[in-house]
């Protein structure tokens, strides 16, 4: 009940209701732009694809272009394009000490978010060439899915091939420019709830699919259930887990006035990466596979990495995704903590830990804490990750049939990824709209 009257009173508001309103418009205007095809798709060839023959590579582009791909929408880049940069620009970081010098500045950070936009826009051509060869690849006989698409060969043709390269790419500009309309204007993170509108999209799809499977479809559907609702369960546990590091303050003279010193802590949390190593390792797993779709597509050697990386089956897939997870929850941890400054910002405002030195110790201090805290989260993201892979030999227990594939998965009818980023969305879009709510005389919805 508390809930339901944090949502009346939300919408009471005129401010707020806008803000809610205008998010929704945007995702629904995503949506409708994202079942707009390309020129020239041939629909009989991109279903044989959602029937099965490649299902597992698009549902990973489908996690992150919010379901256009399997439509072959101009939006079927989604904003994968943007998250590579982003992934390029933060490497780049590391190595160039001027592009770190230019964040610390007034003002840097919007000019790094320029150079990601204008990065956006090669590696939006780059992927529109990759996931059409890509697919391609998985058609095995019958009509190609973009009859004369390409540069050379027979039946070329040139102007359809630049003029769907020119929309996918004019949509990957077109699906970030939503997603920061909503940061700015609407409620919660707009590339986050354009990625969640597409993968609860997916759902009904998936389900139909279970349950076609007549001789399993109840144990199918209480597999997904269970799956669903005790993922559901570990990731609410995990994310709400913090490590509290006590903070002591000193007496502090101010003109005539004095402050009396008080305590409080620092809430380090278990998972301080968020969902965003899983963007980044669902942007990246997949990324062998759109490369072999550029250079190598129809080569036994590209053949091999797509069916690797393209299937979302094989153990090779699933230890390389374990790993990427857990890096990039380590990577994203320490980014975060340097941006934060804790150590510099408890010693300007008077603050120390207890048996700690102000200054280099406590940083030494707070950023060893965190690594060791860090090194729980990432092991639980890596694990929800994997959660489907870990499910083929399950499966295989339970039924004696090795023909399960990414489609029939249970445990991929929203993916564990996808959970953790529905659920975190979710979370995340709640507490902004709590804080609206409080900062109004409202009680909010988590309280």
């Amino acid at each position: 009940m508390q809930m339901l009257d944090a949502v009346r009173n939300a919408f009471r508001l005129p401010d707020l209701r806008r803000k809610l309103l205008y998010t929704l418009f945007i995702i629904l205007v995503y949506q409708f732009a994202a079942h707009i095809p390309v020129p020239g798709v041939n629909r009989a060839a991109l279903n044989n694809l959602l029937n099965g023959q490649g299902g597992g590579i698009i549902q990973t582009l489908n996690l992150l272009s919010g379901g256009a791909v399997s439509q072959m929408s101009v939006l079927a880049n989604g904003v994968y394009p943007y998250i590579t940069a982003q992934i390029i620009i933060q490497l780049l970081m590391g190595v160039i000490p001027q592009l770190e010098a230019i964040a610390k500045e007034p003002g840097g950070q919007d000019k790094l978010n320029q150079y990601t936009y204008y990065l956006a826009i090669p590696m939006g051509l780059l992927q529109a060439i990759g996931v059409i060869n890509l697919l391609q690849s998985q058609i095995t006989g019958g009509s190609p899915l973009l009859p004369g698409f390409g540069v050379s060969g027979p039946n070329v043709n040139i102007l359809l091939t630049v003029s769907v390269l020119a929309t996918m790419t004019a949509g990957t500009m077109f699906a970030i420019w939503l997603g920061e309309l909503i940061t700015e204007q609407g409620i919660g993170n707009g590339l986050s709830l354009i990625i969640f509108s597409g993968i609860v999209a997916q759902v009904p799809r998936g389900l139909g699919i279970l349950i076609q499977d007549q001789q399993f479809v109840v144990g199918n559907l209480l597999a997904f259930l269970i799956i669903t609702v005790g993922a559901v369960v570990v990731i609410v546990f995990v994310e709400q887990g913090t490590r509290r590091i006590p903070v002591q303050y000193g007496k502090r003279v101010r003109g005539r006035s004095q402050t009396s010193g008080g305590s409080t802590f620092i809430p380090m949390k278990v998972n301080s990466a968020g969902m965003i190593p899983l963007i980044f390792a669902q942007a990246i797993v997949a990324f062998p596979a759109i490369l072999a779709g550029i250079f190598i597509p129809n080569t036994p050697f590209g053949i091999s990495i797509t069916q690797t990386f393209g299937t979302r089956e094989g153990l090779w897939y699933w230890v390389f995704e374990f790993v990427l997870v857990f890096a990039f929850t380590y990577f994203y941890a320490d980014v975060m903590l340097q941006n934060q400054d804790l150590a510099g910002n408890l010693q300007k405002q008077g603050g120390f830990i207890p048996g700690i030195r102000p200054g280099k110790r406590t940083e030494t201090y707070i950023t060893k804490v965190t690594r060791r805290i860090t090194f729980a989260g990432a092991t639980y993201l890596a694990l929800i990750a994997v959660l489907p892979g870990l499910f083929f030999p399950i499966y295989y227990l339970y039924t004696g049939r090795t023909d399960i594939t990414a489609t029939t998965n249970p445990a991929q009818v929203m993916s564990s990824a996808g959970l953790i980023i529905v659920v975190g969305v979710v979370m995340d879009t709640l507490n902004q709209l709590e804080s609206q709510l409080v900062m109004r005389n409202y009680e909010g919805f988590l309280r």
